[in-house]
C-alpha cells in the first residue's frame, strides 16, 4: 500500500510534469485544431511523456498510479486548453487494457452510446457491427474508436479501427471535434472481447463524466487567473476596476465557484477507480452549475472583449459550456440522484445524501 506522502509527492511530480509540458505547446494549435487541423507535433509530445497511459496499470505499460492522481493531469491540460484528445485517450487506453487488449498506441476515443444503438452479432470466426454514435469527441483523428456493444445477453468491448467506420464531421460547443460514427463492417475476433464486469454503458458514461469533471475544474482556475489578471489590470476612472466593490463581490462568486468545482473533481477523481455512479453523477452536476455561474461573471468582468476571437478566455468558457453537457448534463445526472434516494426512502434519505462522495478511497 502506498502511504500518504509518497501519494502526495507522486502528484506533485506529475503536476509540475504536465504543467512544464502543456504550458510550453503553442497555442496557435488551439487556433488551428478548430479550423480542423490535427497537432501532430503536439500530439507526439504528449505521447512521450506518457500521458495517454496515465489511467493505466503498470503490467499494461502505464504508470500504475491511482486514477485520482492521474486526474491531475487532465486538470492541468485543461487549464491550458491543450488541443489533444488526452482525456479520451486515457479514457480508451484504461477500458481497452482491462478487456486484456494492448492500449492504443496512437489518439483513441471513446463511443459512448445507449443500449441498442450499436448492435453486435457473430458472424463466422468474426463478428458483424452495425449501428451509429454521435458526438464522438475526437472521431475523426482517432486512430482507434472503444466502445461497448452486446452480442446476445453479453456485452463486450469493441476496437474499432479508423478504416472500418464512416465519419460524418460536427463540431461541439467548443469547436472541437464531436463527430457521428457509424459502421456496418465486418469486425475481427481479435477486436472483440467480453467487457470486464465493472464495465457497463452507464458506468462508462460515468467514467466520461468523471474525466470531464476533472476538465472543468482545470478551465475554471484558467477563468479565475485570467478574470482576476484583467480585474488588476484593467484601468477605469484612474483606478483598477478590481477595486471596485461591485466586481470584488463578482470575483468572490466566482473564486468560490471554483473551489466548489475543484472539489467536485476531488471526488470524482476518487469515485473514478470504483466507477461509483453516484458519486460522480453529484460531482458532474456540482461542477455543470459551477460553470452555469463563473462563466458569465468571468464574461461579465472582461466585457466585449472576452468575447473577441484575439482573447484566450472564449478558448476555456466555450469547453466548459461543451463538457457540461458531454457524458451527461446536470438534469440527465440530477435524474440518477433523484432515482436513488427515492429509492433509499425517507428513513434512509439523510444517510444516502452524506455518503454520497464519502470514503472514496484513493
Amino acid at each position: 500500500m502506498i502511504d500518504q506522502e509518497t501519494s502526495d509527492d507522486t502528484a506533485a511530480l506529475l503536476h509540475d510534469s504536465a504543467h512544464r509540458l502543456f504550458a510550453s505547446l503553442d497555442e496557435r494549435d488551439v487556433v488551428a485544431v478548430e479550423q480542423g487541423h490535427w497537432p501532430n507535433e503536439t500530439w507526439g509530445k504528449v505521447a512521450d511523456a506518457g500521458f495517454p497511459l496515465a489511467f493505466v496499470g503498470e503490467a499494461a505499460g502505464g504508470f500504475g498510479i491511482a486514477a485520482a492522481q492521474a486526474m491531475t493531469v487532465l486538470r492541468v491540460a485543461a487549464f491550458h486548453a491543450a488541443p489533444v484528445p488526452l482525456a479520451e485517450t486515457m479514457l480508451a487506453n484504461r477500458l481497452l487494457t482491462e478487456a486484456g487488449f494492448p492500449a492504443a498506441t496512437g489518439p483513441a476515443t471513446i463511443a459512448s452510446t445507449v443500449p441498442g444503438r450499436v448492435v453486435l452479432e457473430r458472424r463466422g470466426s468474426g463478428f458483424r457491427l452495425r449501428g451509429h454514435a454521435a458526438g464522438v469527441s475526437w472521431g475523426r483523428h482517432a486512430d482507434i474508436i472503444v466502445l461497448l456493444a452486446a452480442a446476445g445477453e453479453r456485452l463486450s468491448v469493441v476496437r474499432l479501427r479508423r478504416s472500418v467506420v464512416e465519419i460524418e464531421p460536427h463540431a461541439s460547443l467548443a469547436n472541437l471535434p464531436a463527430d457521428r460514427v457509424a459502421v456496418n463492417s465486418d469486425i475481427p475476433d481479435d477486436d472483440v472481447r467480453p467487457a470486464p464486469a465493472q464495465w457497463t454503458q452507464d458506468t462508462l458514461r460515468a467514467a466520461g463524466a468523471a474525466v470531464r469533471t476533472a476538465e472543468m475544474a482545470g478551465a475554471l482556475a484558467r477563468v479565475l487567473e485570467l478574470t482576476v489578471t484583467y480585474a488588476n489590470e484593467r484601468v477605469q476612472f484612474g483606478k483598477p476596476i478590481g477595486r471596485q466593490q461591485a466586481i470584488q463581490q463578482q470575483l468572490a462568486v466566482l473564486a468560490g465557484q471554483v473551489a466548489a468545482c475543484g472539489g467536485a473533481a476531488d471526488i470524482a477523481a476518487r469515485a473514478f477507480a470504483r466507477l461509483d455512479e453516484v458519486a460522480i453523477a453529484a460531482a458532474k452536476v456540482r461542477a455543470g452549475e459551477a460553470a452555469s455561474i463563473a462563466a458569465p461573471i468571468a464574461h461579465q468582468v472582461h466585457g466585449a472583449i472576452g468575447f473577441t476571437e484575439e482573447h484566450r478566455l472564449r478558448l476555456f468558457t466555450r469547453r466548459l459550456w461543451a463538457w457540461r453537457d458531454e457524458f451527461g448534463s446536470e438534469r440527465s445526472w440530477s435524474r440518477v440522484l433523484g432515482r436513488q434516494a427515492m429509492a433509499a426512502g425517507a428513513e434512509r434519505l439523510w444517510p444516502f445524501i452524506v455518503s454520497v462522495g464519502a470514503g472514496q478511497g484513493a
